[in-house]
């Protein structure tokens, strides 16, 4: 029998396809290297799997938002250069630098509490100084960056840190030809070229994420951060599919029909009765929901592929279970119901979702909750799921 017949719901992850996917990007990233960003549990497809299948793809660098993260793959035993760059006042800063973690510095604050943390441990702590180029989000004003740049420099000089890269991140690269794109790349090359003037000589400069890795070479200095695109799901829908940019989806989403009913004409379907059978029919129950990351933005529009067919939510998703008009057909209870994928049985995918629910399909494979167990192709797997 199936190993995973006897599941609920279950993630497919397809470990093949992403290292497929960082080789075509690697290959696009003009001669830098490639980070490979994990954050948010690998966008919600299991952060150390992932990791590690970068890393056997050639990817030199893992990212992470949150220095937790990082610090869960150090303790996984994931070697290489790891990153984090979302920092509050207090963090875990002397674990990283004892994990061999580069740590992203934004402000004075940062620098004083990972200097401080640096002596504690007594050994440097490897920073990275990230610069907002017009984002608008975390990062250094550039009317501020000569004082950060000088205190780094002197933190610097006195041994407590190592300067080992000079970062920033766009605000439109899903849009090429957008004003803000010449113009944050202009920002950064003189923010850079004032920190180096300055005696900064950092291993990496790097400003690109998925998008402007696909599409605008001119972003790649020494490292672009993958994301999204590692993944299989385009940045930019506008402008390709994921195959068009030579991608594959990793992630399918799977579960299992617990029931199949015949109902008369009339009959109200899920919470407030939103959708009422237009004559007798059967119904399919699909037992996830929006407490399994099921948008419920995507009641009435969500497509699902059932008996080999696309079928739509019927009615509201409730939090563990929504229903499918069957529109007379008969599934039998276990077959199963795909909610996204590559699309090789005629599936929808992860962008389909997020068009039905008023999103972007980073957020549709990202909130895919804990209590899904993700199972991993190609046996490289740990058998866990994402949320053990």
């Amino acid at each position: 029998m199936n190993e995973t017949a006897s599941l609920r719901a279950r993630a497919e992850i397809d470990l093949a396809a992403l290292r497929a996917n960082v080789r075509v990007l690697r290959a696009r990233a003009s001669g830098a290297q490639l980070m490979a960003v994990v954050k948010s549990d690998a966008y919600g497809h299991g952060a150390v799997p992932c990791a590690r299948a970068a890393l056997e793809a050639g990817a030199t660098w893992l990212g992470t938002a949150t220095p937790q993260e990082s610090l869960a793959l150090r303790a996984a035993g994931l070697g290489g250069r790891v990153m984090c760059w979302l920092w509050t006042p207090g963090g875990p800063w002397r674990e990283a630098i004892e994990a061999d973690v580069d740590v992203s510095v934004s402000g004075m604050w940062a620098l004083r509490e990972v200097t401080a943390a640096a002596t504690e441990a007594g050994r440097p702590a490897r920073i990275q100084l990230k610069a907002d180029t017009g984002l608008g989000r975390n990062g250094c004003q550039p009317a501020d960056w000569p004082e950060l740049v000088a205190a780094a420099r002197t933190a610097e000089r006195a041994g407590t840190v190592r300067i080992t890269g000079l970062w920033s991140h766009f605000a439109c690269a899903d849009e090429p030809g957008h004003p803000s794109i010449a113009a944050q790349l202009t920002v950064f090359r003189d923010m850079v070229a004032y920190a180096e003037k300055a005696g900064v000589e950092p291993e990496v400069r790097h400003i690109a994420n998925s998008p402007a890795t696909l599409t605008i070479p001119e972003s790649h200095f020494d490292l672009v951060r993958t994301g999204i695109a590692m993944y299989g799901i385009s940045p930019s829908p506008e402008l390709g599919t994921p195959a068009d940019f030579g991608l594959r989806p990793v992630m399918t989403l799977v579960a299992s029909v617990a029931l199949v009913k015949q109902v008369p004409a009339g009959h109200g379907i899920s919470y407030g009765h939103h959708y009422t059978t237009s004559g007798e029919t059967t119904l399919g129950l699909v037992p996830v929901g929006y407490a399994d990351g099921i948008p419920r933005h995507a009641s009435g529009r969500g497509p699902v592929l059932v008996g080999g067919v696309r079928r739509t939510v019927a009615g509201r998703v409730a939090m563990d279970q929504f229903v499918v008009d069957l529109d007379g057909d008969v599934v039998a209870e276990g077959s199963d119901a795909v909610l996204f994928g590559p699309g090789d049985r005629g599936e929808p995918s992860a962008q389909d979702w997020a068009r039905a629910a008023d999103t972007i399909a980073y957020e549709i494979v990202t909130r895919i909750g804990g209590r899904v167990p993700r199972v991993y192709r190609d046996g490289t797997a740990d058998g866990k799921s994402a949320g053990s």
